[in-house]
């Protein structure tokens, strides 16, 4: 009777687990095919072949990127390469990417660059903020940026038993910002169990030398994250539940969540267009094929532009989408004067005239 009751309960298990993983599956678009939406004047950027996870401009039209990024279950083309910053400058006829030096005793064998975000102080004086995963950790270094050299100036290095599992930054202040969190979990294997049982518990968090805190909650997978020109709301997209969390910043830190806009896509890195205040979001329409790589049959790309945002009714247009004959695994798009750049998470760079 007991084996009966075992097997029972063993079958129901094995059910449960079944239509979870199917469940998964339909989350993760695995069939979804991609209708081709692109711009006139598109090229390649030769120097970005490893990826190019994130993008921040600068008002000059200096853009920052991060690039060779190593993310457990995704692909790498130069596993043994060190993470680097390039940068391009926009204003240029047709830019090319210049990887940036590092001074200041930062231990770049170890640099594996993640989300990015620039702060610019009352000075003048521009610092970024990396999030970096040392040895699969989780930390946020702090550069600053010499413009004349053309290189970065090693500061700071930023850590906290909150600090887990950091995808993305956006720097609102000297040392004050806001992380996501995208897995709870950091052992790989777990991660993906916590994906496939859709766990809610990832976070962001607001870091302050005098207060690190946990200020919005119960995401599949907190991903990109960006703040309004005015800075009276913060933009968080949740990767896995394919949607955006549009969140009011209040005085104290906190946030307060408003609306959710949903795109039927895996929404990556954002950014916000400085001349119209759109959103404009690196999406992953089919991403199981980012988890089961197959060069034969890549993974696809998207960019979607968000306007209104704030209104009933936003509206979402599709600016970029290729199957991966192009490039492969979108993450983030940014846009200065009429052109935009588009990166992946481990492929090629594009970079286009709207």
């Amino acid at each position: 009777m007991g084996k009966l009751v075992a097997l029972v309960l063993l079958g129901v298990g094995l059910s449960l687990v079944g239509e979870m993983f199917l469940a998964f599956r339909e989350r993760m678009s695995a069939s979804r095919e991609v209708q081709p939406v692109e711009p006139e004047n598109c090229r390649l950027i030769e120097e970005l072949e490893n990826g190019s996870e994130d993008i921040d401009i600068l008002p000059s039209g200096l853009a920052f990127i991060s690039s060779g990024l190593k993310y457990p279950g995704l692909p790498n083309f130069a596993p043994d390469e060190p993470g680097k910053i390039f940068m391009m400058d926009l204003n240029e006829q047709n830019p090319r990417a210049q990887a940036l030096e590092i001074s200041g005793g930062f231990d770049k064998e170890l640099f594996n660059p993640h989300g990015i975000s620039i702060f610019i102080d009352k000075d003048h004086t521009v610092y970024l903020y990396v999030v970096n995963h040392p040895h699969m950790k989780s930390t946020v270094e702090i550069f600053k940026f010499e413009e004349q050299q053309r290189s970065l100036v090693y500061l700071k290095t930023i850590k906290h038993e909150l600090l887990k599992s950091v995808n993305d930054i956006v720097v609102l202040g000297p040392e004050q910002f806001y992380a996501t969190r995208d897995h709870y979990f950091t052992n790989p294997f777990l991660s993906l169990f916590e994906m496939i049982l859709d766990l809610r518990w990832t976070y962001v968090l607001f870091y302050s030398p005098r207060e690190v805190k946990v200020v919005a909650k119960g995401f599949c997978s907190a991903n990109g994250i960006a703040v309004s020109a005015d800075q009276k709301y913060v933009y968080v997209a949740d990767v896995a539940a394919k949607n955006i969390h549009i969140m009011e910043k209040h005085d104290n830190w906190d946030l307060t969540q408003l609306k959710v806009i949903q795109l039927g896509t895996l929404v990556d890195n954002l950014t916000v267009d400085p001349a119209t205040g759109d959103i404009l979001a690196g999406c992953h329409p089919n991403p199981m094929k980012l988890l089961i790589y197959n060069p034969e049959d890549p993974p696809g790309s998207e960019v979607l532009r968000i306007q209104n945002v704030l209104s009933e009714k936003p509206r979402v247009s599709t600016v970029y989408a290729n199957n991966g004959s192009v490039i492969q695994g979108t993450s983030v798009a940014s846009v200065y004067h009429g052109k935009i750049l588009i990166g992946t998470v481990f492929h090629k760079t594009l970079f286009c005239e709207l």
